[in-house]
């Protein structure tokens, strides 16, 4: 197959699932890829894997600050329409190309990209997570701005604003077949959006991430994810506080970004519970696996997440799970067998933790168990195969609709 891959990623799983997609299809299929300047190209880069590698500047509006700022709805109004006018260049392009499949990954900006409706080549769309006017969920800090429902109600600028996203996610859902990380995910969108989806699921490098003889098994928990409410950090470090301070264990978080404002919050938290918080910054795979080789345990607390390739990662590592029991994370996480699944009480989750971490017998237990599932169940070469066949498929509808080609494959 010819593919034409576009995406407009920052680091982050979803690019590292690109990546790994990207250099499995590679190696059986001609892939292209089409993306914009505002993606990270340097984390997980596909570009040894690709002949093609085309980056279509965008350069978003600036922002007005404080007392400005409802303001901002006008120019991210005019980063949609901007963003609909080079849609245009790159589905043309992309049909120029004599392409069989697009395969869509997310635009920052709109979710999904709004030239997919524009296409005359058949596009799937992959979703790393849901997304509609419910979805992220909302969480409350003290720091940013309280909600003013009254008066986003009556601002005719966040209207014009959500009304067009709108619209257009709408327009690129009615042609373009969907692919999902997780049952959760499918189901989202379907209660949404009334569209269906195919659950393609992830996969992880189980020879990057993979257990040492001689991993420490220091004091110490790890998680992973970008510094921002919707990944549950706070919770936690409230977690860990129920616990007696002689049994409280370290807390490395392992972060690609985060934002100032939520790093303060969380470190600020962190030393009124009495929580030694450690801070990892962007590191390369192979830092990422030694943390979770450093941890006795990975904990896991993201708000309402559509999968999460951490707990694939650590469980490869041979390093048991405690996670809250929501979103996609059970669709991975096995209760009893390669960690725990608790609900999202800080107590319950917290006397998790100090039950794996003081019972050797059944750490070991879930710690084989875990490295066995994942090399079984979740590799990139399974995820990859149920892509291709998923990507054919795709071709071979479009084929029967529009009568076949002759293409020479």
């Amino acid at each position: 197959m010819r593919i034409a891959l576009f995406h407009n990623l920052a680091s982050g799983g979803a690019k590292r699932a690109v990546y790994e997609w990207t250099r499995g299809l590679a190696a059986a299929h001609s892939v292209h890829v089409y993306t914009l300047s505002t993606a990270d190209h340097a984390f997980c880069d596909v570009r040894p894997y690709t002949p093609v590698h085309r980056v279509f500047d965008f350069h978003p509006q600036p922002l007005f600050r404080s007392p400005l700022g409802r303001l901002n709805r006008l120019q991210y109004w005019r980063d949609l329409r901007a963003l609909t006018q080079l849609g245009r260049r790159i589905g043309a392009e992309i049909d120029r190309g004599g392409y069989d499949v697009v395969f869509a990954h997310p635009c920052r900006y709109t979710s999904i990209p709004a030239f997919l409706s524009m296409l005359r080549t058949p596009p799937v769309y992959y979703l790393h997570e849901p997304f509609g006017a419910d979805f992220p969920p909302s969480i409350a800090r003290s720091y940013a701005r309280r909600p003013r429902p009254l008066v986003d109600r009556l601002d005719p600028l966040l209207r014009l604003q959500r009304s067009a996203i709108e619209r257009a996610r709408r327009r690129s859902l009615a042609r373009t077949r969907l692919l999902a990380n997780s049952a959760f995910t499918r189901d989202r969108m379907r209660a949404t959006y009334g569209a269906a989806a195919l659950v393609v699921h992830c996969g992880v490098d189980v020879e990057a991430f993979q257990p040492h003889a001689d991993s420490a098994t220091d004091n110490t928990v790890v998680s992973v994810g970008e510094l921002a409410p919707h990944k549950g950090f706070d919770f936690l470090v409230e977690s860990l506080a129920t616990l007696p301070a002689a049994q409280r264990p370290t807390l490395t978080l392992v972060c690609n970004v985060g934002r100032d404002d939520e790093t303060r919050y969380v470190q600020e938290l962190a030393a009124r519970r009495g929580v030694d918080l450690r801070l990892r910054w962007r590191l390369s795979t192979t830092e990422l696996a030694a943390e979770y080789r450093r941890a006795r345990l990975c904990v896991y607390a993201p708000v309402a997440e559509g999968f999460g390739l951490v707990p694939l990662e650590a469980m490869a590592c041979g390093i048991p799970i405690v996670a809250v029991a929501e979103g996609g994370v059970p669709e991975s996480v096995v209760d009893g067998v390669t960690g725990r699944l608790v609900p999202r009480d800080a107590q319950r989750f917290g006397e998790a933790v100090r039950a794996l971490m003081t019972d050797a017998g059944e750490h070991r237990r879930l710690s084989a168990n875990a490295r066995d599932y994942v090399c079984r169940d979740w590799t990139w070469d399974g995820s990859v195969r149920r892509l291709d066949t998923a990507l054919r498929t795709t071709v071979s509808d479009g084929d029967a609709a529009n009568g076949t080609r002759d293409t020479g494959r």
